[in-house]
């Protein structure tokens, strides 16, 4: 059974930074895609930035040049670099592994942004 955990998350005053980190129970090479996602409070679960087997990226539009997906395959573990955070950044950070036809995910860390 594959495993996912993050972690990284905490609090922060706006304008600062955080390094989320998804370590995977076995090779992130098998994965498709992993992917960074978010929920706040009464919210959908909402896409933050994705990045391929081949280390393709993608983000959301209000994450494009804030946040940073990478990837270290020797570590199996996969980060999101949050920079310049906003309070309505604010929410349970999720990440997701896909692996042909089946979805992954941890258990979530939370990321609260002051004012």
């Amino acid at each position: 059974q594959v495993q996912l955990v993050e972690s990284g998350g905490g609090l922060v005053q706006a304008g600062g930074s955080l390094r989320l980190s998804c370590v995977a129970s076995g090779s992130i090479f098998s994965f498709n895609f992993m992917g960074w996602y978010r929920q706040a409070p009464g919210k959908q679960r909402e896409l933050v930035a994705t990045i391929t087997s081949s280390g393709n990226t993608d983000y959301a539009d209000s994450m494009k040049g804030r946040f940073t997906i990478s990837r270290d395959n020797a570590k199996n573990t996969v980060y999101l670099q949050m920079n310049s955070l906003k309070p309505e950044d604010t929410a349970v950070y999720y990440c997701r592994g896909v692996r042909n036809v089946a979805t992954f995910w941890g258990q979530g860390t939370q990321v609260t942004v002051s004012s």
